[in-house]
């Protein structure tokens, strides 16, 4: 419904790079429309240097970066999320988050840009790729019309409804 607000959560295990980035990128090209959080299940203390360094140049609010705890957001009382994106890559990562029941999930497996094996300019190019890939699929996402966003919100929370409840339709 047009002048509506969508919630978004994005779930990472660490919440110290792709998660923030996608929370960033949300909150800023969202005009209002999106509102993003993200949260890890086990969050670093920090957000990677790097992602603050890209942050800065790409001309973002970096102090309004930092890694939050899953359980802070949720005594914290946030809001209801209508979509909820785990942004985990499920070949390397062992544990994912996942969000039962309510709103509409994805899961948009991306690469952690942090791998020990990397020099730091192919370090710097593999978060640059994380915020291009993650720019690319938000800003499809949020330029879908109103109605769109809905049925996806509403059909997927229902399916979620029907399959705890034991039946398949």
């Amino acid at each position: 419904m047009p002048g509506e607000t969508y919630n978004i959560l994005f779930l990472c295990t660490r919440n110290r790079a792709r998660s923030i980035i996608a929370e960033a990128i949300v909150n800023r090209e969202g005009h209002g429309r999106f509102r993003a959080f993200s949260a890890g299940t086990e969050p670093d203390r920090q957000v990677r240097p790097e992602v603050i360094g890209l942050l800065k140049r790409l001309n973002f609010n970096a102090e309004a970066a930092h890694a939050k705890s899953l359980k802070d957001l949720i005594r914290a009382k946030m809001p209801p999320m209508d979509f909820i994106f785990t942004l985990c890559d499920q070949s390397i990562e062992k544990t994912c988050p996942v969000w039962p029941g309510h709103p509409a999930t994805a899961l948009w497996p991306i690469p952690d840009p942090k791998q020990a094996k990397r020099s730091s300019s192919e370090q710097e190019l593999a978060y640059v790729e994380t915020y291009r890939t993650l720019n690319n699929r938000l800003s499809a996402f949020m330029n879908m019309p109103f109605d769109k966003l809905d049925q996806l919100s509403s059909r997927d929370s229902l399916d979620s409804i029907e399959m705890t409840s034991g039946r398949l339709q």
